[in-house]
């Protein structure tokens, strides 16, 4: 069997390996789920003993979102709400250009810090300005579409 890589996903792609384990322990992990969206696990930890786990709705979804982003076959970063971002992983982060970003700071459309000369976004900041963003595309392209009917031109 060959060595699995060891570096974090943020680094690289699921090997198919790994994209069947995370769909296989999704699976899982959805067959145990509650009503509330929480589970009990009873874990193997040494041969004939056991450790049980409650996980929480909250830390079960979160668990379920991961395993369908690697059984997907998509890499993914984990970013803590309280981490400063540079300019360039910002960007990333909202899919657009660093000197675009840059525009958007310098309007004051995010908040910044400046660190000497160097911009600093907070993750928390920036995922605010990304779903107040994505909301009113999705209103714009709401509209459009009920326009459209409106016109008759579906």
């Amino acid at each position: 069997m060959n060595a699995l890589p060891a570096e974090a996903f943020s680094e690289r792609l699921p090997s198919k390996l790994e994209i069947a384990n995370a769909d296989q322990l999704r699976r899982i992990l959805v067959g145990t789920l509650d009503d509330n969206g929480g589970t009990t696990l009873n874990l193997a930890t040494e041969p004939g003993e056991t450790a049980q786990v409650t996980l929480t709705p909250a830390i079960a979804q979160t668990f379920l979102d991961v395993l369908r982003l690697i059984a997907s076959g998509k890499g993914f970063r984990v970013i803590p709400l309280n981490a400063q971002l540079t300019t360039q992983e910002a960007a990333d982060l909202l899919n657009v250009s660093r000197p675009f970003l840059i525009k958007l700071l310098e309007e004051r459309a995010i908040p910044f810090t400046k660190v000497n000369r160097h911009r600093r976004v907070s993750a928390e900041a920036l995922l605010a300005y990304k779903a107040e963003r994505d909301a009113k595309r999705a209103k714009a392209l709401s509209d459009l579409a009920a326009f459209d009917a409106e016109e008759g031109l579906l």
